[in-house]
């Protein structure tokens, strides 16, 4: 079976784990965790960057940066992960959703400033397929409102927007290092802070709600529980897998770009009988090639064609259940608008194998894809 995703390893993987433990330190916040986090902080040009074991975790620490309450509002995409609503919702707020783009399946930014009552609190901006969204349209309804923008970049990390990184220009961003994504530690993520004001309380809700880390700055001499918060750290066997990701992020890009291409250039015939249409890419310069996906024209042929795939021993996949429509989703949070791109797009998306190494079988891949469609 060609697998939807493998995970890829550099090679330093191993040895930077054994330098962890011969540095006598494989709890959080040690020498590789802020290599990482300093790396993470210029790359974004942000003011703090701080590791956390998800990006679930980075979400949960960014919702009670919001100061979110009972009933508060948050505006989002129903087409995402489950993480992005659920954060808010362990705070108790409403995720209230939008309709999503059909070309880029991001946010909606025309819709957005329809969404906002005198109960909204924040936007949660997820670049889907590391495309990112129109940055400037929601940080100037943010500003206008007195909103926080959040950057849902789970799977935009080296993507970049009018030259700026993604996670760098919202209020906060949230980055996810999971094996599926183009750099990895397993399980892993990062909230990325580009205000002061959300620097000090952000580090104690990661430290279990103490101010442990101003102890080991040293600008207290104990620490003690001064808020809420809960152990987000990874360890530093985490962050030294992390590190080996991070030297190798332009490769890593490169490569991606290139088999994003291979795919691109092989369904020409597939996009000019219009029985398919991929993902819209602005500006290929900025975009880190997380992903390739194809639209079909119904529900019906999309599962045919991964259950076709399947019997050649391609594993395809799609996602997801849009989030409004889910058992939690209709209790507990609202929709404006009929949401009908966000539906219709999530029946007819399909998701090909891709990670690196892959390279060897995309053209059997295509060629299945081909089969199909009865394209010679």
């Amino acid at each position: 079976m060609i697998p939807f995703n493998k995970p890829y390893l550099t090679g330093k993987e191993i040895d930077y784990i054994k330098d962890s433990h011969l540095r006598g330190h494989l709890s959080g916040d040690g020498y590789y965790t802020k290599c990482c986090s300093e790396w993470l902080k210029q790359f974004t040009c942000s003011k703090k960057a701080f590791l956390t074991h998800s990006c679930t975790g980075a979400l949960e620490i960014a919702a009670i940066l919001c100061d979110i309450k009972e009933g508060d509002e948050i505006i989002m995409p129903s087409y995402t992960f489950v993480s992005t609503a659920n954060a808010f919702r362990l705070r108790g707020g409403i995720p209230v959703f939008v309709d999503i783009r059909k070309d880029t399946l991001n946010i909606d930014e025309k819709l957005v400033e329809e969404a906002i009552t005198e109960k909204t609190k924040a936007i949660v901006a997820v670049h889907y397929a590391g495309v990112p969204c129109e940055m400037d349209v929601l940080m100037s309804l943010a500003n206008s409102y007195n909103l926080i923008l959040i950057e849902d970049a789970a799977q935009a990390i080296d993507s970049s927007y009018k030259g700026k990184k993604l996670g760098g220009i919202g209020h906060i961003g949230c980055f996810s290092f999971h094996e599926t994504k183009n750099i990895i530690s397993g399980e892993g993520g990062a909230i990325i802070l580009n205000q002061e004001r959300f620097i000090e309380r952000a580090a104690i809700i990661r430290e279990k709600g103490t101010n442990r880390y101003n102890f080991y700055q040293g600008l207290v001499d104990k620490y003690t529980w001064v808020d809420i918060g809960s152990s987000y750290l990874p360890s530093e066997i985490v962050s030294a897998f992390l590190w080996a990701q991070i030297n190798h992020i332009e490769k890593i890009t490169k490569r991606r770009k290139e088999i994003w291409m291979n795919y691109e250039n092989r369904m020409n015939s597939i996009k000019s009988e219009k029985l398919a249409y991929s993902q819209k890419i602005e500006d290929f310069d900025q975009y880190n090639a997380h992903m390739y996906y194809l639209i079909l024209d119904s529900k019906v042929n999309r599962n045919q064609l991964i259950s076709h795939l399947k019997e050649n021993n391609i594993c395809a996949v799609f996602h997801y259940i849009p989030l409004h429509s889910s058992p939690e989703g209709l209790k507990n949070s609202r929709s404006v608008g009929d949401l009908k791109i966000t539906d219709d797009i999530s029946e007819r998306i399909v998701r090909l194998p891709f990670w690196i190494g892959v390279e060897q079988h995309q053209s059997y891949i295509v060629d299945k894809i081909q089969e199909f469609f009865n394209i010679n």
